[in-house]
């Protein structure tokens, strides 16, 4: 039979307690979020103020008369709701005017509208209308003519000659070269829509249709031989070809911008490299000081102390957060120093763990760490993960970061020749010569992340 008993056991286990969560779900939080939610607690809570708005003088009756009129939750919400609707109200005590452009016209838009404003007959504005469906957002039209046309039951049947003729009105609208077929008809548009008398004209319009791989290469000694022309000659040619848009289609309907605020910044300053954690976007928070004295050894007011209690923690909350992102960027910009001084091909082999052993962190928490937030550097901005990469074996003994392999491939693709492109399996071997051993699939892999065509496609593009 058993017996009621009483034990004692000693154990440790983590407690989350409200602070701690707030702080893990601050530390994820981006910058942009992050001031979202400063913003909001700002509204909500009367204990918390902005270190940069100016202070107001109150007198001691004047801050105990408002103290007194808030008396529970609801009211309090009352006056945070018009707070927030004060249309002016950005967290910074001064009026927002600033409105997204939702504007922006299509590139087919554009095309469109003028075909209807420009000489084209009825037939002709038909046809356009094909074409201009056909092209995509650099600008290029993609498909066979005869299959873009294919569907127009026009009577009498549409001809070559009149698509080709279209076509040839179409480029030459705004922006010129649109609706070209390649990166030669679309430079060669460009240029025919220069004035008769620019220098250098008639030869540009030679090297846009037959030497392009050549501007691409810079080999400048061969194209002067090939088209037995001056070194001033040549020189004023190709200024005019680089002058042209490659994707005149971007300059109707550009990408949307995505503006990143970084989180740190790093600079070199006396030959080191040092690390500020970024205060732009985020206001420094304090404590109303005259409140927090007259709710000292007070009874009352319970609402009131409960804020104040939650305006100790979100600081102490910021507070951690900042001290988090610097040892997490410090140890990043110690370990990849060779990076931010030589570039990419230098970046050393990383993971979460090398960090998170460094700084007496978990893992989990580098990881939240490095998500969503950036680092401002003399080559760029670069998102925390960007540091973060696998290891490669090499012959030296010294492992290899797949972000250094990636970099070396496309220093190889970009120095190759065009008329003979490296193929998967010859990039393998060059990366073996250099002591750096990797599959050819890999290769293939990083290849292909990176966006750039196989070598027969390469090959193929440049015949074009």
């Amino acid at each position: 039979m058993l017996k009621p008993s009483l034990q004692l056991k000693l154990g440790q286990s983590l407690t989350m307690t409200p602070q701690l969560q707030q702080a893990i779900r601050l530390l994820q939080l981006p910058i942009l979020d992050l001031n979202a939610e400063i913003q909001e607690a700002l509204e909500e809570n009367i204990m918390l103020e902005m270190e940069d708005l100016p202070d107001v003088p109150r007198t001691n009756a004047e801050s105990t008369a408002e103290i007194e009129t808030i008396k529970s939750d609801e009211q309090w919400e009352s006056r945070a709701i018009e707070r927030s609707q004060d249309s002016g109200w950005n967290g910074e005590g001064r009026p927002v005017s600033e409105f997204a452009d939702e504007s922006r016209e299509s590139l087919h838009e554009h095309l469109y509208w003028q075909l209807e404003i420009e000489n084209f007959s009825a037939r002709e504005a038909l046809i356009g209308e094909a074409l201009v469906d056909s092209i995509n957002d650099d600008g290029y039209l993609i498909g066979e003519l005869d299959d873009i046309v294919a569907g127009l039951d026009e009577q009498p049947p549409i001809s070559p000659e009149e698509v080709e003729s279209t076509l040839l009105k179409v480029q030459r609208l705004d922006p010129v070269g649109v609706g070209a077929r390649s990166l030669s008809e679309c430079i060669a548009r460009q240029i025919e829509q220069l004035d008769p008398g620019t220098p250098g004209l008639k030869l540009a319009l030679e090297i846009a249709t037959g030497h392009l791989d050549l501007v691409a290469s810079r080999d400048y000694g061969e194209m002067r031989r090939s088209l037995r022309t001056s070194e001033d000659n040549l020189h004023e040619a190709v200024a005019l070809v680089r002058a042209c848009n490659p994707k005149p289609g971007l300059a109707v309907s550009p990408a949307a911008a995505q503006y990143v605020i970084p989180d740190v910044f790093v600079r070199k300053i006396d030959n080191r490299w040092q690390v500020e954690v970024s205060s732009t976007g985020v206001p420094r928070l304090s404590v109303n000081q005259q409140y927090a004295k007259l709710l000292h050894g007070s009874s009352e007011h319970a609402v009131l102390k409960t804020q104040l209690q939650e305006a100790r923690w979100l600081i102490r909350s910021l507070e951690i957060r900042n001290e988090t992102l610097f040892k997490v960027a410090s140890s990043i910009v110690t370990r990849q120093t060779n990076f931010l001084e030589l570039g990419d091909e230098a970046m050393k082999p990383m993971i979460l763990r090398d960090i998170a052993e460094e700084i007496g962190m978990h893992e989990s928490t580098i990881s939240r760490v490095t998500t969503n937030k950036y680092m401002h550097t003399p080559r760029g901005v670069f998102e925390f993960k960007y540091f973060f990469s696998s290891h490669l074996s090499s012959d030296s003994g010294e492992d290899q970061s797949s972000t250094s392999v990636r970099a070396k491939i496309k220093k190889l693709i970009g120095t190759e020749n065009p008329a003979k492109p490296l193929s998967d399996s010859k990039i393998t071997n060059l990366l073996k010569d250099g002591g750096i051993t990797v599959a050819r699939r890999t290769v293939a892999k990083y290849r292909e992340a990176m966006n750039i065509p196989s070598s027969s496609d390469r090959r193929v593009r440049e015949t074009r």
